[in-house]
């Protein structure tokens, strides 16, 4: 796995936390505020953490528009000011990043194992992004080919539907339900 990218890619980093036993509620209120500050940073594209169903250990899912931002965040003066506050609470373990090109974190979060949503969520999720640009495409591209051969004008709608799905649509709409397809409570 490589921990730069040539080009501008999105970048998830998943950093594991060991935390001291007894003081997990300390550290829980120290998530929610650097994920506060995180979520402010420039690039930062969201936050997850993970919480274990036993021992001690966290994961922070970060994900950022490129490794440039990511890595000003890591080397940020705020990120360094919220860690002071728990080096007796906690110690980060591990950090591992992947760039990604966008289409395999519609549903999955890299180099953790949290269960991906039911398909049927996936497919409705995947359908409520791809409807309204498929309504575009037919409505503004597909009129200007009808006079093309038929690999060309089926090459059409591929070529822009998953670029716009990818980069821009899913991204969004996977944020945006996230608390539908990823719940707590394992609904």
């Amino acid at each position: 796995m490589s921990t730069t990218t040539a080009r501008r890619e999105p970048v998830t980093t998943v950093l594991t936390w060991q935390v001291r036993p007894g003081r997990e509620q300390r550290f829980e209120e120290w998530t929610q505020g650097i994920t506060r500050c995180a979520r402010q940073f420039p690039g930062n594209e969201g936050v997850s953490w993970l919480t274990p169903e036993d021992g001690h250990r966290y994961h922070a899912v970060l994900r950022w528009s490129d490794q440039h931002r990511l890595a000003a965040w890591l080397e940020s003066e705020e990120r360094a000011h919220w860690h002071r506050q728990i080096e007796h609470i906690a110690t980060e373990v591990s950090s591992e990043r992947q760039s990604t090109t966008g289409m395999e974190t519609w549903f999955s979060l890299p180099g953790t194992t949290v269960q991906a949503p039911p398909r049927w969520k996936m497919v409705l999720t995947t359908f409520l992004g791809a409807y309204p640009i498929t309504l575009l495409v037919q409505w503004l591209v597909t009129p200007h080919t009808t006079g093309w051969p038929l690999p060309l004008r089926a090459a059409v709608f591929p070529l822009v539907m998953l670029p716009v799905l990818t980069y821009l649509v899913m991204p969004r709409l996977s944020r945006l339900l996230r608390l539908w397809l990823y719940p707590r409570d394992g609904r």
